[in-house]
C-alpha cells in the first residue's frame, strides 16, 4: 500500500495516552436522512461508499479533527478509500489493507477507482483486462494484482476501467473499489 507509518517517541506517548481519552462521537446513521437503499451519514450521502484521494500527500489521524495525531501518511493520488463513518467535514476510511483512519473530506474526491485483487498483491499472477465485458472477448491487456485504474461504469459483474491509458473490462469481483453488485454509470 502507498502509506507510511509517522512513529516517533512523541506520537507513540500521544498514542498511548489517547487509548484512555474518549474520541468525540460521530453521530449515528439513525441521524442522516433515511433511505431505502440503506445508512446515510451527516452528509446525506450513503454509507459505507468509496472515494478516492485527491492528493498525492494525505494524513490519514486517530480521530475525527486536526489536533488527532496522524497515524498514516497516504502517498498516492487516485488511491481508492472506503468511507465508512462521517463526523462533521471528518470521514472515517478505510483502505485496502483494512486499516482505518479519519480523513478531511477536501483531500477525498467521488472520483472511482480501484485496486485489482490486492489480496493476491506480491503473488505470480495477472488479470485479463478484456475487450467487452465477457471472458470470451478478446484480451486487451494483463494487470497485475495491486494495480490501479479509474473505474469508468460497472454492470453489476464487470468492471471497465482504464490503468495507464489500457481500457477494458474486468470481473467486478476482482476490484477493490466497486462493491459486488454495484452499477456505477459513466
Amino acid at each position: 500500500m502507498f502509506r507510511v507509518s509517522k512513529p516517533s517517541a512523541v506520537i507513540a506517548a500521544i498514542l498511548a495516552a489517547s487509548v484512555f481519552m474518549p474520541l468525540a462521537t460521530p453521530p449515528s446513521a439513525a441521524q442522516g436522512a433515511a433511505t431505502t437503499a440503506g445508512p446515510t451519514g451527516s452528509s446525506g450521502l450513503p454509507l459505507p461508499r468509496f472515494v478516492s484521494l485527491k492528493s498525492a500527500k494525505v494524513n490519514s489521524r486517530i480521530g475525527p479533527g486536526s489536533t488527532y495525531p496522524v497515524e498514516w501518511l497516504y502517498l498516492k493520488a487516485g488511491l481508492p478509500m472506503e468511507i465508512i463513518q462521517e463526523f462533521d467535514n471528518w470521514r472515517r476510511v478505510r483502505d485496502a489493507d483494512g486499516a482505518e483512519g479519519w480523513i478531511n473530506q477536501s483531500l477525498l474526491s467521488g472520483r472511482r477507482t480501484g485496486i485489482v485483487a490486492p489480496w493476491q498483491r506480491g503473488k505470480e499472477a495477472t488479470f485479463d483486462l478484456m475487450a467487452q465485458p465477457s471472458r470470451e472477448a478478446r484480451k486487451v491487456a494483463a494487470v497485475e494484482p495491486g494495480a490501479i485504474g479509474s473505474i469508468r461504469m460497472c454492470n453489476g459483474d464487470w468492471c471497465q476501467m482504464t490503468f495507464a491509458g489500457h481500457t477494458g473490462w474486468i470481473s467486478q469481483t476482482l476490484v477493490w473499489g466497486a462493491y459486488p453488485g454495484e452499477a456505477i454509470k459513466d
